[in-house]
C-alpha cells in the first residue's frame, strides 16, 4: 500500500456516486465506508499514489454533481498502523 484515499460526504448518494466514480477511475481497492453520524459518511481507499489520487479527483467532481462534498484528501505513505488505529 503507498497510498490511502478519502472523500467525506453529506449523505449517502453522493458518497456512492463518488465511490463509483473512484474504482472505475483507477485501480485502487474500497477498504471501507464510515458513518461518522449526522449524515456524514466517508469511502476509503487504498492503493498506488498516483491511482488513488486520480480516484479522488474522480470520485470528488462525482460527489459535487450528485450529492455534497464535505472534504477529499490524499495521504501518501501513511504510517504504519494508520489505518488500524482508526478501523482497527
Amino acid at each position: 500500500m503507498s497510498a490511502i484515499g478519502l472523500i467525506e460526504t453529506k449523505g449517502l448518494i453522493g458518497l456512492v456516486e463518488a465511490t463509483d466514480s473512484m474504482a472505475k477511475a483507477a485501480n485502487v481497492q474500497i477498504i471501507k465506508r464510515v458513518g461518522i453520524g449526522g449524515a456524514y459518511v466517508t469511502t476509503i481507499v487504498q492503493g498506488d499514489v498516483g491511482s488513488v489520487r486520480a480516484a479522488v479527483e474522480a470520485g470528488a467532481q462525482a460527489a459535487q454533481q450528485v450529492g455534497e462534498l464535505v472534504g477529499s484528501h490524499v495521504i501518501p505513505r501513511p504510517a504504519e498502523g494508520l489505518l488500524d488505529a482508526f478501523l482497527g
